[in-house]
């Protein structure tokens, strides 16, 4: 019997001195942690999209409470709501934030574009691109490979008809979609922009044209019939300015090739009075100038 006794004995003696020194571990070394810190985690959505900066919800909520000077509204999965919370919790100005989403600027559908080979290896956009600019004729634009579908937690893009697609209802900004294209070509956009140049190349317009019908050309119309100042062409493409714009679609109507998308529809009646408006009032500054030049 005592053969049996010992070794459970020790064994016992063992795991009473591991506990003990467990213990005197915990305390000797011990942080204290801010409450504040699981509170802000317990707000946070918990997406972990690294939208915000950080590693993850975590590590955002540490830092928040770490750094006073930190935003409150870098949780875009959270939005408005979730800032609020934070900035109760951390008795801070909650700031404003301003809804955002993610747009891909590129509208070169399988009709419309030209493509040089057929990709048959990998279904990824970066692996494609580390063999070659683009399996497609433009060099510029969506390849389609869906890179970008799998980094979305939030089923927010899909491919359509040969490029991505983002659904607006479902898009969180967080940001994923956007680090992941290699081609650079996604944007994330204010909400309440409606009207966008769905083209990335600064190709020529001729060439841009023989590669892909939607492409912008840069021929400036879009700019002669703005009456804000908001669109410019820049290295043959044209570039909206935000803060300008006003999503009155006139750019989108006169787009000779389709490159600007409107997500606010004019009737065909009101977009072809307007269309005609703006020319007329274009043509009566080209007038005038032409005036002021020889007088």
């Amino acid at each position: 019997m005592s053969g049996i006794m010992t070794p459970v004995m020790l064994v016992a003696v063992i795991g009473l001195i591991c506990a003990g020194l467990l213990v005197f571990a915990s305390k000797v070394f011990f942080v204290a942690v801010d409450e504040r810190v699981t509170q802000v985690r317990e707000v946070l959505p918990g997406a972990n999209c690294g939208g915000c900066g950080f590693a993850g919800c975590d590590d955002y909520a540490a830092n928040l409470v770490a750094d006073e000077e930190l935003p409150c509204t870098k949780c875009s999965p959270g939005g408005a709501g979730v800032a609020a919370q934070i900035a109760e919790i951390l008795g801070r100005a909650a700031g404003s934030t301003e809804p955002e989403v993610a747009q891909v600027m590129c509208n070169g559908v399988c009709d419309a574009r030209r493509t040089v080979l057929e990709w048959q290896g990998m279904q990824s956009c970066k692996g494609a691109k580390g063999w070659f600019s683009s399996p497609n004729a433009c060099m510029f634009g969506c390849m389609g490979l869906g890179d970008c579908v799998d980094a979305c937690q939030f089923d927010a893009i899909g491919i359509v008809d040969g490029i991505a697609k983002v659904n607006r209802e479902n898009c969180v900004a967080c940001g994923a979609c956007v680090n992941t294209c290699p081609q650079k070509i996604i944007k994330l956009v204010p909400v309440k922009s409606q009207v966008h140049v769905l083209c990335s190349s600064t190709d020529k317009g001729a060439v841009a044209k023989k590669n892909c019908d939607n492409a912008c050309i840069g021929c400036t119309k879009c700019t002669t019939v703005c009456n804000f100042g908001a669109i410019t062409v820049e290295d043959n493409l044209a570039r909206i300015d935000v803060s300008k714009c006003k999503s009155c679609g006139l750019c989108a109507v006169v787009c000779p090739t389709g490159a600007i998308n409107s997500f606010k529809k004019l009737p065909p009646k009101a977009a072809a009075e307007k269309a005609a408006a703006a020319k007329k009032a274009a043509a009566a500054k080209a007038k005038e100038a032409a005036a002021v030049a020889q007088g």
